[in-house]
């Protein structure tokens, strides 16, 4: 069984930059996605990296976050820039498409003043 741990998540302000970590606990040659779920909404994509490290951003995050992925540390990382308060959520990595028994506990995820 395959475990994957989100860390980096915490409280910054608005502008502020955060390093979102996911460390597998086997290798993985999907591809890789982080997700993110604000209270009361789906839990939506926000970026991908594939094997051969081509990435897809959502429109929401493009130019402001950056996905890249480690393969030797079996991790997979998620820098955002330029946070806004609507990026506040809870962040969770899978691969992508996601499977179920990927998901783990997730980062939180606070941008407030």
């Amino acid at each position: 069984q395959v475990q994957l741990v989100e860390s980096g998540g915490g409280l910054v302000q608005p502008g502020g930059s955060l390093r979102l970590s996911c460390t597998t606990s086997k290798s993985i040659f999907n591809a890789m996605a982080w997700y993110r779920q604000a209270p009361g909404k789906e839990r939506d994509l926000v970026a991908r990296i594939t094997s051969s490290s081509s990435t897809n951003y959502a429109d929401s995050v493009k130019g402001r976050f950056t996905i890249s992925r480690d393969n030797a540390k079996n991790t997979v990382y998620l820098q955002m820039n330029s946070l806004k308060l609507e990026d506040t959520a809870v962040y969770y990595c899978n691969i992508h498409p996601p499977f179920r028994d990927y998901w783990g506990q997730g980062t939180q995820v606070t941008v407030s003043s």
